[in-house]
């Protein structure tokens, strides 16, 4: 294992961070259920633990009805029983913690879902203490919905609900009604779910959807979107102005932040996304009395990676006094692989190599989806194999999220060592011939590069902290420095299948991938020179 950060720094244990994200249906089962499972989880943090990141974000374990996996809480106190106990989750907090990993959970406070018991008192009646723990309105005269807002999943962002003859609003699925956060007893009721897990040994939240939590009280139409490029969803043809973004998040954000102070270096990253997603990300993050950090989507759902828009991206982070910190990410539970994203087939392999230097690279936090650090490919699942409502909804326009979320191979065989039982979504034997058993003692493998890539950044005071400087971007070629006091990096990369001239630049080279040297970078190859 790396050598970890030293406790006695001043630079909080977050601050460039490398963060490894498990989503617990799919890494690994340990009960034959064919469903992953916290038991499965903590029986491979030494896997984990031995690419040299930080900290471990589980994405959510609550009880719920699973109508988007988890992401529809009935319970924030309790484990869903297909994922294990709460004697379960301890007994992870305490392996990770003895292996040096830090534990972030997702908090999900923009919805519940209705099988919520706060949403089942909140339904009954307009006058019980709970009415307006949700957002709730009445019909226009002619009996439709309130206003235009349209739900993620397709149609309007409102139900009916004949008991209070009144409808509901929901960003996402009807199954997702949308707490009213606005509501200082439901900020109240939320900061104690959040001190529930801090009182369990966890290390920081990562705040889902953080931006969807309030809305415009005066439920204003939201304005036309204009675009040219095709949108298959009506969410997309709408400027959020009104149904999300409100500027009361961040008193609520401040709330959060001193709760979490109170337990010492506790790490918040919020999910922030949509119109306004970067001017939101800085204001949820500015200062030292808000959140840590903000998750951008700049990376995730871009069709393409070229120097110039990561040098136009990173560009919007330059580090001034107040700003917050970025963390950034190529995949996740939502987003497709970037292998199969951004290059073409023969040159998977490739290019998840160069991906991985050049993540590890940037200034901020980076965060790992399962399975990046072998270099996985996004599966194709078939119409009737589904899972993921939004593909259901949307096929076959919106590529599925079941393609990133199939289960971990530990082995290269048909169920991947995955599972004893059926797992829930099917695996690929492109993927399982990448799988951990196989490349574990090749030192020429992904898996053995992530390790290696990781444990330098880890290592590096630059690489870790640093300022990002001088970036350029060339044609195909990307070039910034990483510098820090008494240390400066160049790095250099080829984001092109072809060989390019490398730039006139000397120093030791601490990392080659592809074939990279000072003088010529082969197609998707990357290197770091100590200067």
């Amino acid at each position: 294992m790396a050598r970890r950060p030293d406790p006695a720094s001043p630079q909080p244990w977050w601050r460039g961070a490398a963060i490894y994200q498990i989503y617990p249906r799919s890494f690994a089962d340990s009960n034959g259920d064919g469903i992953g499972d916290l038991a499965g989880i903590t029986a491979h943090l030494d896997h984990v633990a031995s690419l040299a990141v930080d900290a471990i974000w589980i994405s959510p374990f609550y009880t719920s009805p699973m109508v988007d996996f988890g992401y529809d809480i009935a319970d924030y106190c309790d484990i869903d029983p297909i994922f294990g106990t709460l004697a379960d989750f301890d007994t992870l907090v305490a392996r990770a913690h003895d292996l040096g990993l830090k534990v972030i959970i997702d908090q999900v406070y923009a919805h519940t879902s209705d099988l919520h018991a706060w949403f089942a008192a909140s339904r009954q009646d307009k006058e019980n203490p709970q009415a307006d723990w949700y957002v709730w309105a009445d019909p226009k005269p002619d009996g439709t919905p309130p206003n235009n807002w349209q739900s993620v999943f397709g149609g309007p962002a409102w139900t009916w609900d004949a008991r209070r003859r009144q409808y509901y609003m929901h960003t996402f699925l009807k199954e997702q009604p949308q707490l009213n956060a606005a509501n200082p007893q439901v900020q109240q009721a939320l900061l104690a779910v959040a001190k529930f897990w801090l009182d369990r040994g966890v290390d920081g939240f990562r705040l889902d959807a953080l931006n969807h939590a309030m809305h415009d009280p005066r439920l204003r139409n939201n304005p036309q979107a204009r675009h040219t490029r095709p949108r298959t969803r009506p969410f997309d043809y709408q400027i959020k102005r009104y149904s999300q973004s409100q500027p009361g998040m961040i008193p609520f954000i401040e709330r959060i932040a001193k709760l979490c102070a109170e337990y010492g270096a506790i790490f918040t990253v919020a999910e922030v996304g949509g119109d306004k997603a970067e001017t939101e990300m800085k204001a949820y993050t500015a200062g030292d009395h808000r959140l840590s950090s903000a998750y951008s989507f700049d990376f995730l759902y871009s069709p393409d990676l070229t120097p110039q828009f990561i040098a136009e991206t990173i560009a919007r982070w330059p580090g001034r006094k107040g700003e917050g910190w970025p963390s950034w990410a190529f995949e996740n539970h939502d987003a497709p692989r970037a292998v199969s994203r951004w290059c073409a087939p023969e040159n998977k392999a490739r290019y998840a190599r160069m991906k991985i230097a050049l993540l590890a690279a940037l200034r901020g936090n980076i965060i790992l989806f399962e399975g990046e650090e072998l270099g996985l490919e996004q599966d194709d699942i078939p119409f009737e194999l589904l899972q993921d409502p939004e593909a259901i909804a949307n096929y076959p326009l919106t590529l599925s999220r079941d393609g990133v979320r199939t289960p971990m191979p530990w082995r290269n065989e048909p169920l991947g060592g995955f599972t004893t039982g059926t797992p829930w979504l099917p695996l690929s034997p492109a993927n399982t011939a990448r799988a951990v058993a196989v490349q574990d003692k090749d030192p020429a493998s992904q898996l053995a590069l992530t390790r290696q890539v990781l444990a330098l950044r880890q290592s590096s005071p630059a690489l870790r902290s640093g300022a990002l400087k001088h970036c350029t971007a060339d044609g195909m070629l990307l070039r910034f420095e990483r510098v820090s006091k008494g240390q400066r990096i160049t790095c250099l990369f080829n984001l092109g299948p072809d060989a390019i001239p490398g730039a006139e630049t000397g120093g030791e080279i601490m990392l080659s991938v592809g074939g990279a040297t000072p003088d010529e970078l082969p197609g998707y190859s990357g290197i770091y020179l100590a200067n």
